[in-house]
């Protein structure tokens, strides 16, 4: 198992949890990037709507990655990498960024449904992480994280934009048992395995409610991305390697031009019950699978 964080105790708690959360950003930091942001969101877009793909899919929340201006992602991307750039030295064990956003919650409105991120890495390998760090702060009335602890590398294998997810039909019944509110003060950080479980509701304050998402993978690895077309087939998903440049250009309601297919893999939507997800939840581990299967063929070049 390839190790995320640089500290061995946080490293554990990770492991068992899929997050921790840390003092990252001080107070001059953080004013520093409420400032850029403000000065320059003008160079907005304005956001990609699942509409322009012919989706009814409304996103209710300012969210950098799907901005219509690749120039401003760029620009957010180098403001956001560089003031993060020593502290992610500090806590992770060789990452590189490749998404990079701020994320605003309007008044009484933003909700960010349950989900886990888009599978970044091949999973079995390695670990691609998010640093969620809020700018101001954040608590269940302005709509924080809320994680499901325990719940990483346990479920949706297979996650893109467009590949039916197994636990949609539960999101509501999980929603009400299981998440744990991340309350946590502007500058402190949530670093999360990306397949975590995780939503965050309303801000139902009269406030501003900003936050960071910094999206990396270990720095020797390709990214990959999973995709579906699921008007010529909904039993298979295509496996593209992808890089940075990618994630700037990117729509994530439709297949990016000239992209590499690693492979084409069966796929077969599966809806799980509540029940199964309790099970789940600190149970098996797709790495851990990976792990005896290469244990296996170890011991087999060993006796042959």
């Amino acid at each position: 198992m390839r190790t995320v964080l640089n500290d061995t105790n946080l490293e554990a708690e990770f492991q068992k949890n899929g997050y921790v959360i840390i003092p990252f950003l001080n107070d001059t930091e953080v004013q520093s990037l409420r400032t850029q942001y403000f000065d320059t969101l003008s160079q907005s877009g304005g956001l990609i709507q699942s509409e322009d793909a012919g989706i009814q899919d409304m996103i209710t929340y300012d969210f950098t990655f799907i901005d219509k201006n690749i120039d401003y992602k760029r620009l957010v991307f180098d403001v956001i990498t560089q003031a993060f750039a020593p502290h992610v030295k500090k806590y992770l064990a060789n990452y590189t960024p490749i998404i990079a956003n701020f994320i605003r919650k309007k008044t009484k409105n933003g909700e960010v449904p349950l989900h886990q991120n888009w599978a970044f890495v091949d999973e079995a390998k390695c670990t691609s992480v998010s640093i969620w760090c809020p700018l101001v702060d954040s608590n269940e009335a302005n709509g924080t994280l809320q994680v499901v602890p325990g719940s990483h590398k346990r479920f949706g294998k297979v996650r893109g934009p467009m590949v039916p997810w197994e636990l949609e039909n539960i999101k509501h019944k999980i929603i009400e048992k299981y998440l744990v509110p991340m309350n946590v003060k502007a500058g402190q950080a949530v670093i999360l395995d990306d397949s975590l479980v995780h939503y965050s509701a309303i801000n139902q304050t009269d406030d501003l409610r900003l936050a960071i998402q910094l999206i990396l993978i270990p720095e020797e690895e390709k990214s990959i991305h999973y995709h579906m077309d699921a008007s010529k087939h909904k039993n298979k998903v295509e496996v593209l390697e992808v890089d940075r440049e990618f994630y700037m250009e990117f729509n994530p309601w439709k297949k990016a031009e000239n992209v590499h297919t690693l492979k084409t893999i069966a796929y077969k939507p599966f809806d799980m019950s509540i029940k199964e997800f309790d099970n789940g939840i600190f149970g098996k581990r797709i790495d851990e699978e990976e792990e005896k299967v290469g244990l296996f063929d170890k011991l087999k070049a060993v006796f042959s």
